[in-house]
């Protein structure tokens, strides 16, 4: 197929796009117009310059595609108010459906995040028959923009376009260049992050992830939703790993409420002073608190998918590539 990859010089989309060509198909990169390129110049790939917030230009980079995946989504930086951050993240979806709908594509991946699942009530890892009845009384901006546009891609899907969902756990790896989940590594590292918040999570490694995605937009059923896992884990044991890799000493657990407490003072402070960005924020507490172990048994099924990169590997390349890029100081 002819796939083109939205996001490509982020993370989980790089990775994507190195498995598309791995996998035989010829790779489109839609990219705005000040992306650096660089790290993708072995792979051989069209190019595309297009912005979500420019609906025509979304559409001129999809001429003559069979399919799109969509690593671009919205994801919360600054503490804004979440109306807002919603507001936005779904305008650009808006756009970027308006895009494919003037094609005729076999398959439109969206790249959706486990955080819009809400916790399995029974305790058993969620999956992914789980949704939210109505608005998450959470109003974590990164929860609410992820719920919203999970199900602004399911209604797509009911309204006929070939929308599948593929959702990778919580994924670690090179090219984190926010860093977005990686951050937890690089906060670690650095011995800046004055404690964490307990729960449960699965982590899966980039690679994979970009693997499963591929596998997704292959042979994903229109309309559903695929988890991409690796292994599960509690935050007291990955932390654990990340530090124990690192060669730093372990943080401290604290109480929800002591970070939700710290993250609105630094969050007012950076809104109504000028001040840094938090480095306790909301999106670092809510994916530390509000995840869950995660069953990956539909894509292993349906797909033939299985990660092949162990946790501890995962964080091993991640923190060597953070290293290499100058994001943690000094080498152990």
């Amino acid at each position: 197929m002819r796939i083109a990859i939205i996001g490509a010089t982020g993370m989980i989309g790089h990775h994507t796009a190195r498995a598309a060509v791995d996998r035989g198909h010829e790779l489109v990169v839609v990219h705005r117009a000040s992306s650096n390129l660089n790290q993708l110049a072995d792979l051989k790939f069209t190019s595309a310059v297009a912005d979500l917030d420019d609906r025509a230009s979304l559409t001129r980079a999809l001429v003559n595609v069979d399919a799109v995946i969509n690593c671009a989504g919205y994801y919360p930086t600054a503490p804004l108010p979440w109306r807002d951050e919603v507001k936005t993240a779904t305008m650009q979806m808006d756009h970027f459906y308006a895009a494919c709908a003037q094609h005729k594509l076999h398959k439109i991946v969206y790249l959706g995040a486990a955080i819009a699942l809400p916790k399995n009530p029974n305790g058993e890892p969620g999956d992914e028959t789980l949704e939210y009845v109505g608005e998450p009384a959470n109003k974590n901006p990164y929860l609410q923009v992820k719920v919203a546009m999970d199900a602004q891609a399911r209604a797509k899907a009911r309204e006929g376009l070939p929308v599948v969902i593929g959702i990778p756990s919580m994924t670690l790896g090179e090219y984190d260049y926010g860093p977005t989940t990686g951050r937890l590594i690089v906060e670690l590292a650095n011995q800046r992050l004055p404690g964490y918040v307990r729960g449960n999570r699965n982590v899966i490694y980039a690679g994979d992830a970009g693997l499963g995605l591929i596998r997704v937009c292959e042979d994903g059923r229109a309309g559903e939703r695929y988890l991409l896992t690796g292994e599960n884990h509690s935050m007291d044991a990955l932390v654990q790993k990340i530090t124990r890799i690192a060669g730093v000493p372990m943080p401290r657990p604290i109480p929800l409420g002591g970070a939700l407490f710290v993250s609105r003072l630094q969050a007012l402070r950076y809104r109504w002073l000028k001040g840094p960005l938090p480095k306790v924020d909301a999106t670092g507490i809510a994916v530390m608190s509000a995840g869950q172990f995660l069953s990956g048994a539909k894509a292993q099924i349906e797909l033939g998918f299985n990660a092949s990169v162990t946790t501890d590997e995962a964080v091993e390349r991640a923190l060597h590539w953070f290293r290499a890029q100058g994001y943690v100081s000094g080498a152990r």
